[in-house]
């Protein structure tokens, strides 16, 4: 396999029978290695100086399992900021891991087409009631079986505390312990392989937890105040010292790759991540990930509001190179339509179908329009960007989380509506990207949570709290004090999702609704993910949509009724054949079967008259065909 050429540039790591130590320190004078090991007690060793501040040292007789900790001019120890695991928590001693002992068996892997990608994102920690990586493989048959092609790991580089959504990681390197082993970790991608399931994982770049983060300790370099991001200091990208910051950064992308076999990244806020040198450094790790990993499929997806085609156009034609780019217009839009959002930067989109439809067309809605929240513009012409490039959702981790209460959408919307809108996201050229637990209607809120030292957590507490008074339904003090407090064990509890639910209405027609689409879209040429929009996507009135999409051998038609009752008439969203009435259609699918819902309101398609007239009695989709001529 390809990590047989893998060595790191930083850590520890086996090389020809000793364990070699290096680390980047460049405003240290000394650095020594304290090693703690089981048999033989502490010994402690000087690192060699080398050049642009890296201190490293080959030392014999240290093994995997031995615990070790630095010393900068004689002050702390300090744990390695590239340990790989961290047994003790963020501020112990570190671990020496040989991660070529695990015994994969993915031989042969190559991950899964970029046209294929369904994605579908969990907690580690609240995704089973053990929380850990080991307890997510028992669930890889559920995963499997409904049609998803990858899991997305909310971020597991470690953090303090037991329990957190994993954006506070200082470890970088190494896999949280609440969660399990490095092996673990492994294991789990091993076996999603085993089942025909990619592995993405959530990195942050952009800034670092307010807990434990050793690199202030190593070197001042690594974060610069000239550009400060939301959390705090910006990290250094361009300035002084910032070829070793981003050689850090490419060095854990292709750590994850290398080490762990890991299908893709989705990197965070990477418009936060700023960078005025000739190349971006997102470009730059693009290219290096994609080069590692050749000829196997890994896809490295940004979240980005900013709108930026150039981010998701081949380097070869200038851009970036990205694979894919999280495009939360539809999402909004949809909000916006279902549930009447219109507090923050919801305050932007209409929810008409008219411009659902342009979103869809499109990619995203802004293309360089100014934005009443931004109070500038924002957003490019996609056009070129395949449709593929767009992950799109009805919900993520951000747009449950950040809500007070972390309510789901079909807490807030007609289950009818969030079924029609469920056809909608998983029938798009688009790549669908579903929340743990969505595709059952899960009951369980997805929480913000924490588990900070006291002082810190009181802290976030208020913050927590303080961050909803500008929105309207929070005006009153007494209301925001009833948002859950993000310290409690019971806001994490509270967050597990309940698997048993599966089996019991509502929530088994849902499934089964998912499972029936996601089949689809796998086995249906012309429903699936795509290099180009091949359809199109019209409002039919102020309530309906209709998207077209074909293959080689048949055009299907989704209509979808958002809102209420009425009468669509498809005749001026259906391509003919020559001039001929479009007729020959058939219904493949409608959200409103017997086996997705207990009280279904049948949708009528009348085809007597050429193109199809649909009436529906609430929100619903459904999704028609007809042959291709021959």
């Amino acid at each position: 396999m390809f990590e047989a050429t893998w060595r790191p540039r930083l850590g520890a790591w086996q090389e020809d029978g000793r364990t070699r130590f290096r680390v980047w320190a460049p405003d240290r004078a000394r650095v020594e290695v304290r090693v703690t090991r089981a048999d033989t007690g502490e010994t402690t060793a000087t690192l060699t100086p080398g050049e642009s501040g890296y201190f490293e040292a080959a030392l014999e007789g240290i093994t995997p399992g031995d615990r070790y900790q630095y010393l900068l001019d004689g002050q702390g120890p300090f744990p390695d900021p590239v340990s790989r695991a961290q047994p003790e928590g963020v501020h112990g001693p570190s671990l020496v891991v040989d991660p070529r002992t695990f015994a994969w068996t993915d031989q042969g892997w190559l991950g899964i087409a970029p046209d294929a990608l369904v994605i579908y994102e969990l907690h580690v920690g609240t995704f089973t009631p053990a929380g850990t990586f080991r307890a997510v493989i028992e669930q890889l048959p559920h995963l499997r079986a409904l049609g998803i092609t990858a899991i997305e790991l909310m971020p597991v580089a470690d953090f303090p505390g037991d329990r957190n959504w994993g954006y506070d990681g200082v470890a970088l390197f190494a896999p949280a312990r609440c969660y399990g082993t490095p092996d673990d970790l492994r294991a789990l991608v091993d076996a999603a392989h085993a089942a025909g399931l990619a592995v993405l994982l959530d990195v942050v770049y952009n800034h670092v937890g307010p807990d434990g983060a050793y690199l202030f300790t190593y070197s001042p370099w690594y974060f610069t105040d000239l550009r400060p991001s939301p959390w705090g200091k910006g990290v250094n990208l361009d300035g002084p010292h910032s070829d070793e910051v981003r050689a850090f950064i490419i060095e854990n992308a292709l750590h994850w790759v290398h080490e762990y076999h890991i299908d893709g990244l989705r990197l965070d806020a990477t418009h936060a991540m700023y960078d005025e040198g000739p190349r971006h450094l997102i470009a730059e790790l693009s290219a290096r990930v994609h080069a590692a990993a050749a000829p196997r499929h890994v896809a490295v997806i940004a979240e980005d509001h900013r709108n930026l085609a150039e981010m998701v156009t081949p380097a070869d034609a200038g851009g970036w190179g990205l694979d894919g780019v999280w495009a939360d217009d539809l999402h909004h839009q949809l909000r916006r339509a279902l549930a009447g959002d219109s507090d923050g930067y919801y305050v932007d989109f209409s929810g008409r179908t008219a411009d659902i439809a342009t979103t869809v067309r499109q990619g995203w809605f802004f293309t360089g329009q100014i934005s009443s929240y931004l109070s500038e513009p924002r957003g490019t012409d996609p056009a070129g960007v395949p449709a593929r490039a767009f992950v799109v959702c009805l919900q993520n981790h951000d747009q449950i989380g950040n809500r007070a209460f972390g309510t789901r959408l079909h807490d807030e919307a007609p289950l009818a509506a969030v079924r029609a809108a469920t056809t909608l996201l998983l029938t798009l050229p688009q790549t669908p990207l579903l929340f743990m637990g969505q595709e059952w209607a899960a009951t369980a809120p997805f929480l913000y949570f924490t588990d900070h030292h006291a002082e810190l957590g009181r802290l976030i507490t208020e913050g927590r709290r303080h961050e909803f008074a500008r929105f309207a339904a929070f005006h009153d003090p007494e209301l925001r004090s009833r948002i859950p407090d993000p310290q409690a064990a019971q806001t994490f509890e509270a967050s597990r999702l309940d698997w048993d639910e599966r089996a019991q209405e509502p929530h088994a027609g849902m499934l089964r609704l998912h499972r029936a689409l996601l089949g689809l879209r796998a086995g249906t040429p012309g429903l699936g993910g795509a290099t180009e929009t091949v359809g199109a996507a019209h409002a039919l009135d102020d309530d309906t949509l209709a998207v077209v999409r074909s293959s080689a051998t048949a055009t299907f038609v989704i209509v979808v009724r958002l809102r209420g009752a009425g009468e669509a008439d498809l005749g001026a969203a259906l391509p003919s054949r020559d001039g001929e009435p479009a007729t020959g259609w058939q219904v493949v699918l409608s959200s409103e079967d017997p086996a997705y819902t207990l009280d279904p309101a049948p949708v009528t398609v009348d085809v007597s008259r050429g193109a199809p007239r649909l009436t529906f009695r609430r929100p619903a989709a459904v999704i028609l065909s007809r042959t291709a001529p021959e």
